[in-house]
């Protein structure tokens, strides 16, 4: 169980873990399931390259590759 990517900047941390498609429940959990075990209050992001937002899950954002992206700017 990892963490795909920690970023940090300015004493901010998020916590962003990658899958190319969430197919069904056993990736989605392994996706959301990993971050729901960090115990801190920093941002937590489920990025995938899924048309369809499944929004949160206890505190931890699922978003669209390409809108990650946009909000990198």
């Amino acid at each position: 169980e990892t963490i795909h990517f920690i970023a940090e900047k300015s004493g901010e941390r998020k916590y962003i873990q990658v899958a190319y498609l969430l197919p069904g429940n056993a990736v989605i959990e392994r996706g959301f399931g990993n971050q729901e075990l960090i115990g801190d209050n920093y941002e937590k992001l489920v990025v995938s390259m899924d048309d369809v937002n499944l929004g949160n899950r206890d505190g931890i954002r699922h978003i669209n590759a390409w809108n990650f992206c946009s909000e990198l700017k």
